[in-house]
């Protein structure tokens, strides 16, 4: 399959900038491992104690070394403003908490991370903010659920379990139209491939600890926009919260942000090779990989998609006891939840009730293709399908 080709200018984008002069030739940007910022005299104090959250004065308002990552993904993103948070929930919850109101309504798609949707039927259970959840895959479903209450629209684009997409550029225009926000998780796609700013989305998140970081060894979120609703999001769910990133993190952000581009093209190459292999064995069903014609919206994914990633899953009938036998086979698989590092992984669960295509409810394993030679994981699948079944 020939796969999609990345903007060129991403690479240069994560290789350089200004920093040098500044930090006396440093080429790296140094890890700024401070509490606090000290003033000369007490009316330079005074004026950056004037406005805080702009100023440099501690680092639970602004540190040099998480502003810089900061300003390099809100490049990446086509966004007047960012903010790191310590992890991806802290970003989503911080965001969330921070636009929302008792009696405000709230749409999501209802294959969105978990954690998420238990944070918002937290704020639903304890603060009166109403949630409907939908499928997400018809403009119509978004249309349907709106009431005159609906401040929020909670996208995932897409999904990280069986891969479903949104019209972005639909959504975006339906929501405008009754001025209600929308949010969106990137975290599958990252800005290398999908910037859904430029589609009209408002507001994006990212758990920085999957690709950003792409050495699984920090956590870290951000929240990128309209500098107005940043500004909100920093007033109200990110100082008084407390969930702020650390220099040493941001440093190992940035690390990972140098390479993205090119780990992003060999995660895609790989990912596609993987789910082509998986789509013509006798065991799988399904592929749910929006790379492949085979994805019912592929049409769409290649519209709003500047490429792939290599987080997917497939569904089989086999029982879900021998797929965690197959899993347990596995050599250079791990079994373990998040993605987006080195290392491939594998989980195991079950398709939810209204994914029933075959007349029984498939397993279904989830798939992060990392950097390992493509051969090597075929092979690695192959022999734990004959450990298991004997073929």
């Amino acid at each position: 399959m020939e796969r999609k080709q990345m903007d060129e200018g991403l690479h240069t984008k994560v290789s350089h900038d200004g920093v040098d002069t500044k930090h006396h030739g440093a080429v790296n940007i140094p890890i700024y491992q401070n509490s606090l910022f000290a003033f000369e005299n007490y009316e330079s104090f005074e004026q950056a104690m004037q406005d805080v959250l702009a100023a440099t004065v501690y680092s639970r308002g602004n540190n040099p070394t998480v502003q810089y990552l900061e300003g390099k993904i809100a490049d990446l993103e086509a966004a007047e403003r960012a903010r790191c948070f310590a992890s991806g929930m802290a970003a989503i919850a911080g965001s969330l908490h921070a636009l929302l109101r008792s009696g405000d309504h709230v749409i999501c798609v209802n294959q969105a991370y978990g954690p998420t949707r238990q944070f918002l039927d937290e704020l639903s259970e304890r603060y009166r903010v109403e949630v409907t959840y939908v499928d997400g895959s018809l403009l119509s479903d978004f249309e349907d659920a709106m009431l005159p209450n609906t401040r929020l629209i909670y996208l995932e684009s897409p999904t990280s379990g069986l891969f479903q997409l949104q019209d972005l550029e639909g959504v975006a225009a339906l929501a405008k139209r009754s001025n209600i926000l929308t949010m969106i998780d990137n975290s599958w796609a990252t800005p290398c491939f999908q910037r859904p700013l430029t589609s009209g989305i408002d507001l994006v998140l990212h758990s920085m600890s999957k690709y950003f970081s792409g050495h699984s060894d920090c956590l870290g979120g951000v929240v990128a926009g309209r500098a107005d609703l940043i500004n909100e999001i920093e007033n109200k769910g990110y100082m008084l919260f407390g969930g702020v990133m650390t220099p040493h993190t941001a440093s190992l952000m940035i690390r990972g942000l140098r390479t993205l581009p090119l780990r992003m093209e060999r995660h895609q190459r790989n990912g596609l090779i993987i789910a082509e292999y998986l789509e013509k064995h006798p065991l799988v069903n399904r592929v749910n990989h929006p790379g492949l014609p085979s994805h019912p919206q592929h049409a769409l994914a290649r519209k709003q998609l500047d490429g792939f990633s290599s987080l997917f899953s497939f569904e089989t009938q086999l029982p879900v006891e021998s797929l965690k036998k197959w899993a347990d086979a596995l050599r250079y698989f791990r079994i373990g939840v998040s993605w987006g590092g080195f290392e491939s992984l594998v989980t195991v669960g079950q398709t939810p009730a209204n994914r029933n295509l075959t007349g029984t409810n498939p397993s279904v394993a989830r798939l992060f293709i990392g950097l390992e030679d493509p051969q090597t994981l075929i092979e690695d699948i192959e022999q734990a399908w004959r450990q298991v079944i004997g073929t």
